[in-house]
């Protein structure tokens, strides 16, 4: 058990203890987050220590940079390409482009979108003429 001080080994350092204090604070203060924040990691993962450290780098991830788009989060990805309705593969290569932040990767697709209008209205241009001139 994780709050037995009889036992110091391996098992027990792997573990975090809620009901005492002193391991709050240093779990609290080792990952820094509020001993709330490491409470509810704790309930939504266990006492495991690896994973409590895992579930709180994920969650600061996930709120350090929302706009920022991270290629190697699969979950990522898929919420990306589908906000911008295009596939993963392109989602990648628009990132390598434009790079991480989704404002920066909106804001060129919006111009590729916007130079295949001018293309198109070009080309109905150009057959417009042609027709205007057979006739």
């Amino acid at each position: 058990m994780a709050d037995n001080k009889a036992k110091r080994g391996g098992a027990d350092r792997a573990l975090i203890a809620l009901t005492e204090k002193y391991e709050v604070a240093y779990w609290s203060k080792k990952f820094k987050v509020t001993p709330a924040k490491l409470k509810y990691a704790v309930k939504k993962v266990g006492h495991s220590a690896k994973k409590v450290g895992e579930y709180i780098q994920l969650q600061k991830h996930r709120a350090a940079d929302k706009s920022r788009i991270a290629l190697s989060e699969p979950y990522e990805v898929r919420y990306w390409s589908k906000k911008f309705k295009i596939t993963p593969a392109r989602l990648k290569l628009v990132v390598g482009v434009a790079g991480h932040s989704s404002k920066k990767v909106e804001a060129y697709l919006a111009a590729q979108k916007a130079t295949k209008k001018k293309a198109a209205k070009k080309t109905v241009k150009k057959t417009t003429k042609k027709a205007a001139k057979r006739k």
